[in-house]
């Protein structure tokens, strides 16, 4: 019997609202299931903000999707900054671009993906996943339905916690992206806003002890030690939301499709997102991997053979090795320098900060690393 769907998408999130757009947009029928971890995950995001590329932008646009006004605000410039007061800076007009990358307020980037999902004829939500021809998993790092399918997920956890939360600085946060390695803590401070704002995206990975510490402190002393942390560099700090805190991972599925016989039938399925992969969010790649997966995965049905289904483990296959190359370069080089960073040797953290600041002035190094980040 034929399935009153091409595609079942189980997770709301994201990834899976900006994918349901983009099939939709190509004629194909497609369900989107919502999983009791969609909405944990929103509300836990109202305290963070994503830091999007140009070519999530671009993905995002082409759906009518990109938050307007002050919902996204440019990064003209990042400063990183290590022991030893080695720092590496990047700048928007440096690269010939017109932003770094955009830090992105999710409530508003989810309010446009929901509106936009329900004004799409070709997209039925529901509460429980629909009988399809390929079901795509986009649940998540803590993915129930990768479990059943029987997919391995290879993770390494780190020995930190992120904090996030919102900030109100003293000073303008003047379109730059500030982020401090020292002792083995990573503390970034990321614009909100638009230009002339003041408030700020925190990312606090400390360690799980730490981390505790700092949950339970009182407002004034968890500011104080954050403006110690960020060197007073926006002046004196302000706690403007809740305090949310995560376990951190490097993780990846060993898998990212197949066909699984379940209840008396197979399931020709993909993973997306954080169901496939996790990431350290240093580098601030997290969503911008998993709309690349969107991306890759889009071009790969829209531009099959009329004849390929679109199950077609051959077109699956090529989409599982085109992202895993890609994880294997952005999630590699987060790990590799989480581990730079946080090893405690002298001599290791030495030759870390000579090599930081090598770096800095080698310009054609630095265009490269800021090409690759901005997904161009």
């Amino acid at each position: 019997m034929a399935h009153t769907y091409d595609i079942c998408i189980r997770g709301a999130g994201i990834v899976g609202r900006t994918l349901a757009l983009h099939l939709a947009a190509k004629r194909l029928r497609v369900a989107l299931a919502a999983n009791a971890a969609d909405g944990a995950e929103s509300a836990a995001a109202d305290v963070r903000a994503f830091a999007l590329n140009p070519r999530s932008r671009a993905l995002l646009e082409a759906v009518r999707c990109w938050p307007a006004g002050d919902a996204a605000t440019p990064v003209l410039r990042m400063a990183v900054q290590s022991d030893a007061n080695s720092q590496v800076n990047f700048d928007a007009a440096e690269q010939g671009v017109e932003a770094l990358n955009w830090m992105v307020d999710v409530p508003a980037l989810d309010q446009q993906l929901a509106q936009a999902v329900q004004f799409q004829p070709l997209i039925t939500v529901a509460d429980a996943p629909q009988a399809a021809t390929l079901t795509v998993v986009c649940e998540g790092r803590a993915s129930a339905t990768r479990a059943e399918f029987g997919v391995d997920f290879e993770l390494s956890r780190y020995a930190q916690w992120a904090i996030a939360a919102r900030v109100e600085s003293e000073l303008p946060h003047q379109q730059t992206a500030r982020q401090w390695f020292h002792a083995g803590d990573i503390t970034a401070l990321l614009p909100l806003q638009g230009p002339e704002g003041k408030q700020h995206a925190l990312v606090w990975s400390v360690s799980p002890e730490r981390a505790r510490r700092l949950l339970d402190c009182p407002e004034i002393e968890f500011t104080e030690a954050l403006a110690a942390a960020t060197q007073f560099a926006v002046g004196r700090l302000r706690l403007c939301s809740p305090r949310a805190s995560w376990p951190l991972q490097h993780a990846v599925a060993q898998r990212w499709c197949g066909t699984t016989h379940l209840a008396g039938a197979n399931r020709t399925w993909a993973l997306a997102g954080d169901a496939a992969h996790n990431v350290h969010p240093l580098a601030g790649q997290g969503l911008n991997l998993g709309l690349g997966d969107v991306a890759e995965l889009v071009r790969l049905i829209d531009t099959r053979s009329y004849w390929r289904a679109v199950d077609d483990m051959r077109l699956l296959r090529r989409y599982e090795r085109a992202r895993k190359a890609e994880f294997a370069l952005v999630g590699g080089s987060g790990d590799a320098l989480q581990q730079l960073f946080a090893h405690p040797h002298a001599l290791v953290q030495t030759a870390r900060n000579w090599g930081l600041r090598g770096f800095d002035r080698v310009a054609p190094l630095k265009h490269w690393v800021a090409k690759r980040a901005m997904g161009m």
